[in-house]
Parts: structure tokens; C-alpha cells; sequence
């Protein structure tokens, strides 16, 4: 079983994070967005993610293959990555690991984070798409159902045809059909919503070539795509997640729960939470920090900051505002 991941985009509405990483490597509560997936599909997939395919940009780095290499090795998955050069509609990045489309395989837009109780089975179907009850279905694609098979795509629906959104997680039984069908778009430029090279028109051939599609549902679909978004899906994982921390590990310190704090964080007269996020090596001295992320490494001191988005390696110094801000910068500080 393969997992493709196409991720060649940058991700502008998270800027400025996402000028140095990709969007899907953003941390949640301490693991990466694309980690988090995985993990989602290791508890509830009834078998093994044996290699995990990585759609890049042209211009990313070997430090983001090797954030990506560690999280495979931990996932017990070999990991493999092409590259998109040209951004043509979401067939179109699927088909630039066209090599790899063949036999079982998953396909994951990792834009979102999604959680379901129990396990999805993939027996009896030629395809399974992920989906999510919505209320307002005119901004997603959408399936339509009936008997327990999904019998139609429709992208961003005028009429209430379906409230089942499609969340951009597939599978194939047969990764060889979808990349015939692709093909077939690309060999006759066939250009759906957006005038791009959409998925949902393979898989309405596929649908028209007696293919049987099924459905499984999830229970929590939280957007990631903006920093709001972001933000709001970090805290609500936070609390998920919350452990007790024993606030004698941080003198002068109060913890208001829910909060994330990562290994080898420093806190000094701190007032920390609710939904606060702190990676590994933060240091923080004489600061209050709500409803806020902060990355990796960075030095925090005299600052009150909520509803904000700190870097790696950044620091900052007499800040008392909502800031959004970068890796490696620095405010209030000697540069």
C-alpha cells in the first residue's frame, strides 16, 4: 500500500511560515500536520502504509527530504519523492507521481487534519472517498450517494445536491485506472472548475466505467490553510490532547490548561494558556502567551502575545500585541 502526498504548493495564506516550509510540515501540538495524517491512517486503515510517496515543489530543500525521511523511518514506511513543476489542478499533481500509480494506493491532499473512530475497510470497492457532513456543501466538492455506493462528483454545487464534502483522501484498488483515466485529461485538455486538471473528473470516469465507489465518514475535519485556521486546529488539539504538567518544572510559572509544552522548554515567570502551544527548546522569561503558537527554539522575554504565530529560532523582546512572525526573527533584541 502506497500514500501518495501531493504538497508542491507553499502554502501563501500561512505566510510568513510557510516561506521556509512547506504547509503541511507546520507543527500541531508538537507533530507535523503530515505526520498527523499518517498516524490517522496507521490507527484506522485496516492494513499497512508500506512507502509513502512526497509530491515536492522544484525549489524544496534537502532539509524538508529530511524532516520528511525521519517521519517515514518513524512511521516504518519507505519514503519516495518527485517533484511538481508546474501547478495545473489537483489531477494533474497526482499525476506527477504517475510512476508510482500502480496497485493499492491512498491519495491525501494535506491541507487538513481528520480523525474517525473505529477502522475504515477498503474491501468491496474499487475506490473509497473520504467524507464530512457540511452545512454549507456550495464551498466543497461533494459526492452524492445512494444504496451505500457514491454515484456522483459534483465541485462546489449551485444546489443542495449533497451535504458530503470530499475532503481530499482517496483510494484505489487499482492505482493503474486512475492514472489511465488522468491520462485521458491531460492527452485531450480537459479542464474542469478553474479551468485546472481536476480529480473529480477521473473519478467521474471511473464512476462511469461501472467502478464501485464507497465512502467512509470522519468524525473531525479541521482546516490548517490559514493562520487563523491554523491557530484555531492547534488549540482545539491541544485540549484533545492535554496532559496534566506539573507546574513546579517551571518556577514562578502559572499553567492554564489546556497547553502544549515541548521537551526542553524554559519557562520563568510565565503565564502560559489556555491553548497556548510551545515546541521543544522555547525559552521564555517574564511572558503571558494565549491562543498562540510558538516553534521550535525560539527566546521569548518580556512579551504578552495572544492570537499569534511565532517561528523557529526567533526573538523577541518587550512585544505586547498579536504578532505573526517568521523563523530567525528578531524584535526588541540586539541583531
Amino acid at each position: 500500500m502506497k500514500l501518495i502526498i501531493p504538497m508542491a504548493g507553499r502554502g501563501t495564506r500561512v505566510r510568513p511560515h510557510s516561506h521556509t516550509v512547506p504547509k503541511p510540515l507546520l507543527p500541531v501540538a508538537g507533530k507535523m500536520i503530515v505526520e498527523r495524517i499518517v498516524e490517522t491512517f496507521a490507527r484506522t486503515l485496516d492494513r499497512d502504509i508500506n512507502e509513502i510517496v512526497f509530491i515536492l515543489g522544484p525549489d524544496f530543500g534537502q532539509e524538508i527530504k529530511d524532516a520528511l525521511q525521519a517521519m517515514s523511518d518513524r512511521q516504518g514506511a519507505k519514503a519516495t519523492f518527485r517533484v511538481q513543476e508546474t501547478a495545473e489542478g489537483t489531477a494533474h499533481a497526482v499525476y506527477c507521481a504517475e510512476e508510482d500509480l500502480s496497485g493499492e494506493c491512498i491519495i491525501v491532499f494535506a491541507d487538513t487534519i481528520f480523525d474517525m473512530e473505529g477502522s475504515v475497510s477498503i474491501e468491496d470497492a474499487d475506490s473509497v472517498v473520504w467524507l464530512k457532513e457540511v452545512e454549507d456543501p456550495s464551498r466543497f466538492g461533494v459526492a452524492v450517494e445512494q444504496d451505500g455506493k457514491i454515484t456522483d462528483f459534483v465541485e462546489k454545487p449551485d444546489e443542495p445536491i449533497s451535504n458530503l464534502a470530499i475532503i481530499g483522501v482517496y483510494y484505489f484498488k487499482e492505482g493503474e485506472q486512475l492514472k489511465k483515466e488522468i491520462e485521458y485529461l491531460l492527452d485531450n485538455d480537459v479542464r474542469g472548475h478553474g479551468g485546472e486538471f481536476q480529480l473529480t473528473d477521473a473519478l467521474d470516469r471511473l464512476l462511469k466505467d461501472d467502478k464501485i465507489f464507497r465512502k467512509a465518514t470522519v468524525d473531525q475535519w479541521l482546516d490548517c490553510g490559514t493562520l487563523p485556521a491554523w491557530r484555531e486546529t492547534s488549540g482545539i488539539i491541544v485540549e484533545k490532547e492535554y496532559e496534566e504538567i506539573d507546574e513546579d518544572r517551571f518556577p514562578g510559572t502559572k499553567i492554564i490548561p489546556p497547553v502544549y509544552i515541548g521537551d526542553d522548554v524554559e519557562l520563568e515567570n510565565c503565564i502560559v494558556g489556555p491553548k497556548a502551544s510551545i515546541a521543544e527548546g522555547s525559552t521564555l522569561k517574564k511572558c503571558t502567551v494565549k491562543n498562540s503558537l510558538i516553534q521550535e527554539h525560539a527566546t521569548l522575554e518580556d512579551c504578552t502575545i495572544e492570537d499569534s504565530t511565532i517561528g523557529r529560532h526567533t526573538e523577541l523582546k518587550d512585544v505586547d500585541q498579536e504578532v505573526h512572525l517568521g523563523d530567525h526573527t528578531k524584535i526588541g533584541v540586539e541583531v
